[in-house]
């Protein structure tokens, strides 16, 4: 079963996702860089708090907390330190270009709580198997949404469709580490619609997905409902034949091309 990682600073919201079983709740504290480097997008900046770490953290009796720490920079160290201090279990590290500053982040961790390197770079990308080796890291998670536009592509989806997010995978597969990607949205809906999403995650050996923001666009939506709508999709796909996911794979590649070749180059 895939972990679904839900971005929150809401303890009520959290303890729901507990009650589910096989969530990853998930306090984003991010902030260095990123309004500048996402100007003009209709992206979301986060508002986490540092205390939104021990406050989601209360409430939880069986998923993890992963906490997303900002690049490394001159106060990382006092940044770690009071985030383990609140009761994260994974730090999650953005926007590194390769092994030198994921090792000296685990430096600073130093076997405190596992690392979750997020691959959002095409540096990082390019150099993926001189890192995977570091000390201390648990999982390799591509972030589509940065690396896309850090590869020059004009799909948030097409390094799934040009074999990047395969190479990752095989590659965290032979160093025994954690693999995750992207965002998913609601089974039926999207560009790319969850339903694809969800059938690559299988056919590559993925354990675990963010729910996208897309995924929780009425406040009025039946969250569970929506997640047993994941969770029968998934299930479903997992009863497929090799040749049957291979079939989608072209037909899900193909798909991304033809919504990437309809969209604008990115200037």
């Amino acid at each position: 079963m895939l972990e679904l990682i839900q971005i929150t600073d809401d303890p009520a919201f959290a303890q729901r996702c507990d009650a589910l079983g096989g969530f990853r709740l998930f306090v984003d504290l991010e902030r260095l860089g990123k309004a500048e480097r996402q100007a003009g997008r209709n992206t979301f900046i986060s508002a986490h708090q540092l205390e939104d770490v021990a406050r989601v953290r209360s409430v939880l009796k069986r998923s993890p907390l992963m906490v997303r720490v900002n690049p490394v920079h001159e106060g990382t160290r006092a940044e770690v330190d009071a985030v383990l201090a609140r009761g994260a279990d994974r730090l999650m590290l953005p926007m590194f270009e390769g092994a030198a500053q994921l090792e000296a982040f685990a430096g600073i961790v130093a076997g405190r709580a596992p690392i979750v390197a997020l691959l959002e770079t095409s540096a990082a990308l390019a150099s993926v198997e001189s890192w995977a080796g570091t000390p201390g890291l648990q999982e390799i998670y591509v972030g589509l949404n940065d690396l896309h536009l850090s590869l020059g592509c004009r799909f948030m989806f097409e390094p799934l469709a040009d074999g990047s997010v395969e190479r990752v995978a095989r590659v965290a597969r032979a160093r025994g580490l954690r693999f995750g990607f992207g965002g998913i949205a609601r089974v039926d809906e999207g560009l790319l619609p969850g339903r694809d999403v969800l059938a690559e995650h299988l056919r590559l050996g993925s354990q675990a997905v963010i729910l996208s923001r897309t995924f929780h666009r009425e406040d009025t939506m039946d969250f569970e409902r929506e997640v047993g709508a994941l969770r029968a999709a998934e299930r479903e796909l997992a009863t497929r034949t090799p040749e049957q996911a291979e079939a989608d794979r072209q037909r899900i590649a193909q798909r991304i091309r033809s919504i990437a070749s309809g969209l604008a180059a990115r200037p």
